[in-house]
């Protein structure tokens, strides 16, 4: 099982550093033609859900991986875990439904790490 948490903790990682990344260095007028909801927030808002995500891509693997405060791992797995809710109720709200098995998909994948890190498979 922890072989099956760190090939989590990987995928979640990338996927949420590859998209981090493009939110946090990509103006707002370039993310818009991939992520239709950046028009609803102000540049600064939209740098910031990237530098987030960012930081817990890097907190779901640099912990476990140094040794050092691994308890980061879990808690940026509820992390990102409570922005694939908050990302869900936005969607939904918007009448937007074909992104919310995306960010269902990502907050199941943050849940089992999470569960898993902080519970049975602690380092």
């Amino acid at each position: 099982m922890n072989v099956f948490l760190w090939i989590l903790q990987g995928l979640l990682a990338a996927a949420f550093l590859a998209g981090g990344t493009l939110k946090a260095t990509q103006p707002k007028e370039k993310l818009v033609a991939n992520f239709s909801w950046v028009d609803d927030f102000s540049p600064a808002m939209v740098k910031f859900v990237g530098i987030t995500q960012v930081a817990g891509a890097l907190g779901l693997v640099l912990p476990a991986l140094t040794g050092i405060a691994v308890i980061l791992t879990p808690l940026a797995a509820v992390g990102l875990a409570l922005t694939m809710v908050l990302a869900g109720i936005y969607h939904f709200r918007k009448g937007e439904y074909s992104s919310l098995p995306v960010n269902a998909v990502l907050f199941v994948l943050a849940a089992i790490i999470a569960w898993g890190r902080f519970g049975p498979y602690a380092f």
